[in-house]
C-alpha cells in the first residue's frame, strides 16, 4: 500500500502563515494526507534575579524584592495569556485545514526554539514530504521572514518546500503553474510533482525552458520538453511553452509575473550530480525571495498516494 503524503505546515499566527493555509485548496494537494501543523513559540526569558532578592547576612524583605516578585508574577500571567492565545490560533488553523481537507489526518505540535531550525528538525524526524511556510514571519518584512526563516528552510530541508504567497480570494479558481525546466532530472521531478497533483478543472501549466549552454537547442532537450508536456497534459492541464535564453533568476520571475502565475515549481537535485543543480542554491533562493507568487522547491522522496 502506498504511503500517504506527509505535509508539515509551519504556523506562527502571522497574516503570511494564514495566507499559506488559505491558499492550500488551490495547491493540488491529495484528498488524503497526514498533516502536522507546527507552531513555534518565541523564546521567553524570565526576569533574572536582582540584588534585591539576595539575603546579605540576614533575612530581609525589602520593597525592592516585593516589586521584583510582582513584576515576575505579571510576567508569568502575561506569558500564560500568550500561550492561551497561541493555542487558540493553532486550533483555528487546524480547524481551517480540516474544513478544506476533511479526509486528512490532522495533528498539531507546539515547539520552542529557533523557528527554522525546529521546522527542519521536526520535518526530518517525521520524514515529511512537504513543508509549507509563509513568505514572511510575524515581523512582516522580507529580512526577517524570508531571510531568517523561509530561506534557511528552502536551502537546508531534506524534503520539498512550498513558500506561500497565496491570495485567498482566488479560492476555487483554476491555477496557473509555471515550471522552470532545463531538462535535468531535478526539472523532470518538478514536472512529475505537478502532474501528480489534483488541479481544479481549467488549470494551466507553462514550461519555461531556460537551456544550459551545454545542450542549448539540442534534440535531447526538445525530447525532454515534449515528454514533460505529455505528462502534464495527461493530468488534464492546459500546457504552453516558453523558451528563453539568459539568467534563470530574472527570466522565471519576470515570466511568472507577466503570465500571472499562482505558483512557480522548481526542481532541486541535492545528490549525485552537482552539475544538475541548475535551479538549486542561489537561483532558487533568489526566485523565492523575488517572486510575486508562491514558489515550491521540489525534492522528490517516494511514491505518494493521491
Amino acid at each position: 500500500m502506498k504511503e500517504l503524503m506527509k505535509i508539515l505546515i509551519a504556523y506562527d499566527g502571522s497574516p503570511s502563515s494564514d495566507e499559506a493555509v488559505g491558499e492550500l485548496p488551490r495547491a493540488g494537494l491529495p484528498r488524503r494526507a497526514d498533516a502536522m501543523t507546527v507552531y513555534i513559540k518565541e523564546n521567553w526569558v524570565p526576569l533574572p534575579p536582582s540584588a534585591a532578592d539576595k539575603n546579605v547576612g540576614e533575612q530581609t524583605v525589602s520593597s525592592n524584592s516585593v516589586a521584583v516578585q510582582t513584576a515576575r508574577d505579571e510576567k508569568t500571567n502575561q506569558q500564560s495569556e500568550i500561550e492561551d492565545e497561541q493555542s487558540k490560533m493553532l486550533a483555528l488553523a487546524a480547524e481551517n485545514l480540516k474544513s478544506f481537507f476533511p479526509e486528512w489526518t490532522m495533528r498539531t505540535l507546539t515547539l520552542q526554539n529557533s523557528p527554522a531550525r525546529e521546522i527542519i528538525r521536526q520535518a526530518g524526524a517525521w520524514d515529511a514530504d512537504l513543508i509549507i511556510v509563509g513568505a514572511h514571519g510575524k515581523a512582516g518584512n522580507k529580512q526577517r521572514g524570508m531571510g531568517s526563516i523561509s530561506q534557511k528552510i528552502v536551502n537546508e530541508a531534506a524534503c520539498s518546500v512550498r513558500v506561500a504567497r497565496g491570495e485567498t480570494w482566488k479560492k476555487g479558481s483554476p491555477s496557473r503553474l509555471l515550471i522552470g525546466f532545463d531538462g535535468t532530472g531535478a526539472a523532470r521531478a518538478a514536472v512529475a510533482a505537478v502532474a501528480r497533483r489534483m488541479w481544479i478543472m481549467g488549470s494551466e501549466a507553462r514550461l519555461v525552458v531556460v537551456p544550459e549552454k551545454s545542450h542549448e537547442n539540442s534534440e535531447q532537450l526538445q525530447a525532454s520538453v515534449a515528454e514533460a508536456r505529455k505528462q502534464l497534459e495527461l493530468s488534464e492541464l492546459s500546457v504552453t511553452e516558453l523558451i528563453e535564453e539568459g539568467n534563470p533568476k530574472e527570466i522565471l520571475v519576470a515570466a511568472a509575473e507577466e503570465w500571472g502565475a499562482d505558483c512557480i515549481f522548481l526542481g532541486a537535485n541535492d545528490a549525485e550530480n552537482p552539475s544538475e543543480n541548475f535551479l538549486l542554491g542561489s537561483v532558487s533562493t533568489a526566485i523565492v525571495a523575488r517572486a510575486h507568487c508562491t514558489v515550491e522547491i521540489v525534492r522528490e522522496k517516494r511514491t505518494l498516494q493521491i
